[in-house]
């Protein structure tokens, strides 16, 4: 049993023959098949996971809970939110390309770190280590992406950095979902197993402690580097070996390894007082 199905089947009593209506698709209750009015309670739409699909307060909370319990105890997983620009990879307008960078044009085809995409004529750098980081910490983590792009951005996104979607599956949060603000309510895992890579920390107001940032990865010229010669135009880039991707992946790592240390524990354990922990360690 899955564990939505298990929030469901908590849903429906047929002792008292009620039901909370905690899960919702299209409108209708998943428990007892009943139409529910919108308004009847307060649900959280979750369209990107299943389109219609909708959640009430205190099902968000139990799918946490038990999704967290569920993925320590079986595959010992942790959750792990993506941001994708300026994080995965650097994306530019063809129009916006300098004369310097134009050469990137007639690289494309025999690159695998850089990519044309035909929607809104976007060129895509993929940040070096990329594919180790995403295949390492498959190992580690159910992943989930967050950006602050459009639905079709992130899809034509996914097409190129995981296109079977064998990483991250349908978990794809957009602007569409949270248009100003990311948040972890839209990510179904308890807020103390889930860890946030992002290179923009003022986005993640609620939740700073579960953050790592990273450093910015900036490969194209942007309006702001009018000084510095961006990689693009040097025609080099960030060292596979000494990335951000790898320093953050050393830290995944390590905050993975105390998390499942102690076995008899997990129901106490945090990946954010571990977070805190070795950032006091530093100081």
């Amino acid at each position: 049993m899955s564990v939505l199905e298990m929030v469901i089947s908590t849903s429906f009593s047929p002792h008292s023959n009620t039901c909370l209506h905690s899960v919702s698709l299209h409108g209708i209750c998943m428990a007892c098949n009943s139409m529910i009015d919108e308004h009847y309670l307060y649900q959280r739409p979750f369209d990107f996971l299943s389109p219609g699909l909708q959640l009430s307060h205190d099902a968000v909370g139990l799918t946490k809970r038990l999704t967290t319990l569920s993925s320590a105890l079986g595959e010992q997983k942790l959750h792990l939110v993506l941001d994708l620009d300026h994080t995965l990879l650097h994306s530019t307008k063809v129009s916006r390309l300098t004369e310097a960078e134009k050469y990137l044009l007639g690289e494309v085809a025999c690159r695998d770190d850089l990519w044309d995409l035909k929607f809104n004529d976007y060129l895509v750098k993929l940040r070096p280590f990329l594919g180790d980081f995403l295949r390492e910490a498959n190992k580690m983590f159910t992943m989930h992406v967050y950006t602050m792009g459009t639905r079709e951005y992130a899809e034509a996104i996914m097409e190129v950095i995981d296109p079977n979607r064998f990483y991250f599956g349908n978990r794809v949060i957009t602007r569409d979902e949270s248009p100003h603000t990311k948040t972890l309510d839209f990510v179904l895992a308890d807020d103390r197993g889930a860890m946030i890579v992002d290179d923009t920390s003022d986005v993640w107001p609620e939740h700073q402690r579960n953050l790592i940032v990273i450093s910015r990865y900036k490969y194209f010229r942007m309006k702001s580097s009018q000084d510095s010669k961006p990689y693009s135009e040097e025609k080099t880039d960030e060292s596979e070996y000494n990335s951000g991707l790898v320093d953050v992946f050393r830290l995944l790592k390590e905050v993975h390894c105390r998390f499942f240390r102690v076995r008899e524990d997990l129901g106490s354990k945090d990946v954010r007082l571990l977070l805190q922990e070795r950032e006091s360690t530093r100081v």
